[in-house]
């Protein structure tokens, strides 16, 4: 129905953004990452959309890219997983992280996310397995040692997102862990958040 919309943001909450065009302000849900990209009130945006017709409610959702649109829509084909969750996954993780997990058969890096237990995330592995196997992806390539160090940046406070920022700044030599767990927080000191 509403493929994309452009428009001026006269808004920004936490989960959406109200965008302006054509003199209608559209309330959109969309992921942190892109509340985050969108700049603020009177930037220029476009979003590729998804409206949800529910017996009493039209809502728009909202992706900066197909691709994410199109992973957005993918998580709601598993049984369990509506818009709103389907958004909290995408807000904390990318969908190449949450592609890593499915493949790797990681449900427990799935039930980082609030509002994910691990019947839903083993629910969302199960079904998705195939899927995004099919799909022939080159894949982030995420090592056994980078599950251990977000999940000890998540133990210390960080965000799922954080935690990936701070491991893609981290060179590709191999260390041990310790010390990819010390500079992944070296990161986060260098940008004001230790």
């Amino acid at each position: 129905m509403i493929a994309t919309l452009r428009g001026t943001i006269t808004a920004v909450g936490t989960d959406y953004l109200i965008v302006e065009t054509g003199g209608i302000g559209w309330r959109v849900m969309v992921p942190s990452s892109v509340v985050q990209e969108a700049g603020g009130v009177g930037q220029p945006i476009t979003l590729f959309t998804h409206l949800v017709v529910r017996e009493n409610e039209l809502s728009l959702y909202g992706c900066s890219s197909l691709e994410m649109l199109e992973f957005f829509q993918l998580l709601l084909e598993v049984s369990g997983v509506g818009p709103r969750l389907a958004l909290a996954i995408l807000s904390a993780l990318s969908p190449d992280a949450v592609r890593q997990a499915v493949l790797r058969e990681q449900p427990e890096m799935l039930t980082r996310v609030p509002g994910v237990g691990r019947k839903t995330a083993r629910r969302i592995v199960f079904q998705l397995k195939e899927k995004l196997a099919a799909e022939e992806v080159p894949a982030v390539s995420l090592r056994e040692s980078d599950t251990e160090v977000i999940a000890a940046l998540t133990a210390l406070g960080y965000s799922v997102v954080e935690a990936q920022m701070a491991l893609q700044s981290l060179p590709d030599e191999e260390m041990p862990l310790e010390e990819r767990i010390r500079r992944a927080l070296a990161y986060f000191a260098a940008q004001g958040k230790g």
